[in-house]
């Protein structure tokens, strides 16, 4: 068994989903530890993983805790870097061991995130232009373009720097919440990167609820915006993202979220440093330029 990563699926009431992902993780060459935090599911999601995969760790969370079910994940795992997957994606085989090799040799590196294969067409992630063409400056030890973001399913992080920033938040919950895990991963000097060489591949559920998921989206990019930006670029990204909305009940929901929720936000604002501001202004022409950043469905 791999003892320098392990892999984290986060689940609720996807057993069918998840029992495929197991059997992929399973037979990956690097042999990782597998945690699996089971959000409370009410389809027998828990007692299909512990009869079919007895030797994956498994934690039956007793609430619905959303993305901070990784964080309990982490918490759980021996080993010095963590890899994230959702019950309905995988790793492609050598992935890990790239990560591994990547994170080892670079010490100032928090996060990689990889390739990201959309099942079953096997085509790129419409989000990948904006990473594989990141603008963003770099230093020469950095070993593929500069993040300012991951992709939860499709990343591996340092668990030192995931522990340092404190994880997940509990607020944002789920829906768009790696956005504020990775600027506070830049805000503590963390880098972040995209890697051509690992792949991880992608075959969306079909038990989930859109409308909620784009409530919780649109709400949790607004509230992380006003968490971690200087008033000018949170203003910009909030005209930005409600430009790009449509006038619908979900839209009016999330930003009825939002706006209640800014006595919290602004209690807990921590501007992050001019050169993370910089970055993201750089991004914001590509991001409102990408197809795959529109709340729509």
């Amino acid at each position: 068994m791999n003892t320098r990563i392990g892999v984290v699926v986060i689940t609720r009431n996807r057993r069918r989903e998840l029992l495929r992902t197991l059997r992929a993780l399973e037979t990956l060459p690097e042999s990782p530890p597998i945690v699996v935090v089971d959000n409370a599911s009410c389809d027998g999601t828990a007692e299909a993983v512990a009869r079919a995969h007895p030797d994956v760790g498994l934690i039956r969370a007793r609430t619905n805790l959303g993305a901070v079910g990784r964080n309990v994940g982490v918490e759980a795992l021996p080993t010095p870097y963590v890899a994230f997957c959702d019950d309905d994606s995988w790793w492609e085989p050598g992935s890990l061991a790239r990560a591994t090799e990547l994170l080892d040799a670079h010490p100032p590196l928090g996060a990689v995130t990889a390739r990201l294969l959309v099942e079953p067409s096997g085509q790129e992630d419409p989000l990948l232009p904006e990473l594989r063409h990141s603008p963003l400056p770099r230093p020469d030890w950095l070993p593929g373009p500069a993040l300012l973001g991951i992709l939860a399913g499709a990343s591996v992080l340092r668990v030192r720097a995931f522990q340092e920033v404190g994880g997940f938040s509990e607020r944002l919950w789920l829906g768009g919440e790696e956005e504020l895990l990775a600027l506070d991963l830049a805000r503590f000097g963390w880098w972040m990167c995209w890697d051509e060489q690992m792949v991880a591949h992608h075959q969306a559920s079909q038990v989930r609820d859109p409308r909620q998921r784009r409530r919780q989206g649109i709400r949790n990019t607004l509230w992380t915006a006003w968490l971690r930006r200087p008033v000018g670029g949170a203003l910009a990204h909030t005209r930005s993202v409600v430009r790009s909305l449509p006038a619908d009940r979900t839209s009016a929901l999330a930003l009825t979220e939002a706006v209640a929720g800014l006595p919290w936000v602004l209690k807990e604002h921590r501007t992050v440093p001019p050169h993370v501001e910089d970055g993201l202004r750089l991004l914001a022409a590509p991001r409102e330029e990408s197809s795959a950043r529109r709340y729509v469905g």
